[in-house]
């Protein structure tokens, strides 16, 4: 799908009757240049070696459970056995959840990642969005990730209304008349050279 969609912004860019500008930014490359960046790579780098410390530990010390109860195992009663294997279980969940916690899909190491860079981001947005206006351009691509990615669209060049109409799709009348008046305000505006 995402082949097929680049494939006819191409080919959009390739008409001639279709003057529209367009260029290219290289992200990795941006966020190496700036301090900001390197200052929160090191912040994670160090927060993430805490944190490995600490699952570390856990994980030790739940060893530590498991060999201590293989060598005194003979030695226990039914009921000191069934103990030590819930204390087991119980360190093994706390070690998981903690590890789940810290690095699962929504853990403390994505937060931290989402709220260090995003301030970085917006600056980086606010710099495309100076350029593509001082630029002219229409679109904008960041060649730093696997194939193009776009990162900004003139809304002029935005047919996805037209498109619904055509699948008979209605659009809340509200919306439309919002996005119809964003458009005129983007034409209105002047635009630098």
């Amino acid at each position: 799908m995402r082949f097929w969609l680049t494939g006819i912004v191409i080919l959009l860019f390739l008409s001639p009757s279709n003057a529209q500008k367009f260029g290219y930014v290289d992200t990795e490359f941006i966020t190496s240049k700036m301090p900001e960046y390197a200052k929160v790579q090191q912040q994670i780098e160090q927060n993430t070696k805490t944190w490995l410390s600490d699952v570390e530990k856990k994980k030790q010390e739940l060893e530590k459970l498991e060999k201590e109860y293989k060598l005194e195992e003979l030695l226990l009663t039914e009921d000191l056995k069934q103990q030590r294997l819930a204390a087991i279980q119980l360190k093994s969940k706390e070690s998981k959840a903690f590890e789940n916690q810290v690095f699962g899909v929504e853990g403390d190491l994505f937060k931290l990642k989402q709220t260090a860079y995003k301030s970085i981001l917006d600056q980086i947005s606010k710099a495309i969005e100076k350029v593509v206006r001082a630029k002219r351009l229409d679109f904008i691509f960041d060649k730093a990730n696997d194939g193009l990615v776009l990162l900004y669209t003139n809304p002029i060049h935005d047919y996805s209304d037209y498109v619904l109409e055509e699948l008979g799709v209605e659009l809340d009348p509200n919306l439309a008349e919002k996005t119809k008046k964003e458009e005129a305000q983007e034409q209105k505006s002047p635009k630098k050279n």
